[in-house]
């Protein structure tokens, strides 16, 4: 079965030590030779920028990692196809990989729309407004005022809409999702949980699932430790959890998974790398019929896809 991941950090790391080898190197949980032994994968590849990056490298920051996924992935393993087109990803060809670039949280931009402009001539489909603080569009999760939108934050979803690309509502702060929830034409939240089964101020609370349900917005569901469980010892059962609960709130057909891999330092037992999707698609099918699994791991994000 295929599988669609929308989020993982893997060009963070490869920026943090260009030296990795993104093929095999046993520290990364999603590889190319990962990829490669699965059917057809789609991964997303965030650009994230850390808060200790001056304000003015920030750009500068994103770009770099632009040109090394260009360089280090695109350019070395032909087999890696940048998805620009949903176009492009049904007409991947067998053992090819689609790999969409997305970006975690607008710092980079500063307050230029012609910097996103830019990143969305060089790939990117799929724009977080936030990461977990605030910038110059949006308050993040852990924000403490938590604020909403500025003016510039609703010019950059108009843009997002014009451009029919996924506005992220990952990391947002209530206020700022809500706000952007109501602009935004094509939502989803890339890595979130369910707030009723993991008070965590990253997951998402009742209300704000069947809204994002009712915009035909996507939730993937992560695989955080910390996202998934308040007890010590989380496990793979705790993410079916999660897949089960946001059943119940109606989300068949908006239900996908953003792993988060490579993002996070500890991780689930059983749920540790990439390749474990094959037992995790597995514990699924026990639960679930086929086809809807086949929407979990894959079809869900892919009808959601406007571009």
């Amino acid at each position: 079965m295929r599988v669609f991941d929308a989020h993982c950090d893997m060009l963070y790391k490869l920026w943090r030590d260009p030296s990795i080898d993104v093929y095999e190197d046993p520290s990364l949980h999603v590889s190319i030779s990962k990829l490669k032994a699965m059917n057809k994968p789609i991964q997303c590849f965030a650009i994230f920028v850390p808060n200790d990056v001056p304000f003015v490298n920030r750009l500068a920051v994103a770009h770099a990692q632009i040109n090394l996924f260009y360089q280090k992935v695109l350019k070395k393993y032909p087999e890696v196809k940048l998805i620009k087109t949903k176009s492009d990803l049904l007409n991947l060809a067998k053992n090819e990989i689609g790999a969409i670039l997305t970006l975690e949280g607008c710092d980079a931009i500063g307050d230029q729309l012609e910097h996103l402009e830019i990143l969305y001539q060089l790939g990117v489909r799929s724009v977080g407004l936030t990461w977990n603080f605030a910038n110059l569009v949006a308050d993040g999760a852990h924000e403490k005022r938590n604020g909403g939108l500025t003016n510039f934050g609703r010019e950059v979803v108009h843009y997002l809409n014009d451009q029919r690309l996924w506005t992220d509502l990952s990391h947002a702060s209530e206020r700022s999702f809500w706000e952007a929830l109501d602009l935004a034409e094509y939502p989803i939240a890339s890595h979130s949980n369910a707030h009723k089964l993991c008070a965590h101020v990253r997951n998402l609370k009742d209300e704000q699932i069947v809204a994002l349900f009712k915009k035909k917005g996507i939730i993937g569901v992560t695989f955080v430790p910390f996202f998934t469980t308040n007890s010590q010892g989380p496990k793979m059962s705790d993410v079916l959890k999660h897949v089960d609960y946001l059943c119940a709130l109606g989300g068949e057909n908006n239900i996908g998974f953003g792993s988060d891999f490579d993002g996070i330092d500890e991780t689930i037992p059983g749920l540790n790398e990439y390749s474990c999707y094959y037992d995790f698609v597995n514990q699924l099918l026990n639960y679930y019929p086929q086809r809807v699994v086949k929407k979990f791991v894959y079809q869900n994000f892919i009808d959601h896809l406007s571009y």
